[in-house]
């Protein structure tokens, strides 16, 4: 394939991983200013300015779409952990790589926007009964994702060896109870320091307060 080639192929992809980011959003804010059974796929597909076959390209359901932002932070945490550096030890780099997603969408949007958008997301698959299937398979597909990068970073075998996916089930779950806490806190904290704390407990051994 030619330098040319490369190029488009990398362009194509980048536009379609946008549609589908613009489609999962857009699930999101309608549903919550109407409620999930008053959305149709027709009107996701209109907020994006494409037809309802594209969205039933990417997604076979709107609980779907919603439950895509959840797992597409969960990669980037596995692609993170990939790229920290080999020297840094594992629960270092896992906090890393961890805290620069969520730090990410703090200091970009902060009060409004994209992770106020997250926020309502992860609201809605948490206490949205028709959602929670869809929430659990993405925490199960961002469990493998973060199991074959522990695996890679740690020389183990993700099918064979049970430590990747021990670790990749206590990340999972630091995440989960952190958002947990997060979404119940009143006043509303930061989630960063939060998922720090978490993390640094579970390097710790988790020693009996």
């Amino acid at each position: 394939m030619s330098t040319e080639d490369g190029e488009r192929v990398g362009l194509r992809e980048r536009k379609k991983q946008e549609t589908r980011t613009a489609l999962s959003w857009a699930t999101i804010r309608l549903t919550v200013e109407r409620g999930l059974d008053n959305v149709r796929v027709e009107d996701i597909a209109a907020e994006v300015g494409v037809s309802p076959r594209t969205f039933n390209n990417y997604f076979s359901s709107k609980a779907e779409a919603i439950a895509d932002r959840h797992l597409e932070r969960a990669r980037r945490i596995a692609a993170e952990l990939r790229a920290r550096p080999a020297t840094e030890p594992l629960w270092e780099s896992i906090t890393n790589a961890a805290l620069a997603q969520f730090t990410l969408g703090q200091e970009a949007e902060k009060e409004s926007t994209l992770e106020q958008r997250w926020l309502a997301g992860v609201r809605l698959m948490v206490t949205e009964p028709s959602l929670q299937g869809e929430f659990f398979k993405a925490n199960a597909a961002a469990e493998a994702e973060f199991a074959a990068a522990i695996a890679e970073r740690t020389g183990t075998d993700v099918a064979r060896d049970l430590y990747p996916r021990l670790v990749a089930g206590t990340v999972g779950s630091a995440i989960a109870v952190t958002m947990e806490q997060w979404l119940r806190a009143d006043p509303p904290v930061s989630i960063v320091p939060l998922l720090r704390d978490a993390l640094r407990q579970i390097a710790a051994g988790l020693p009996i307060p």
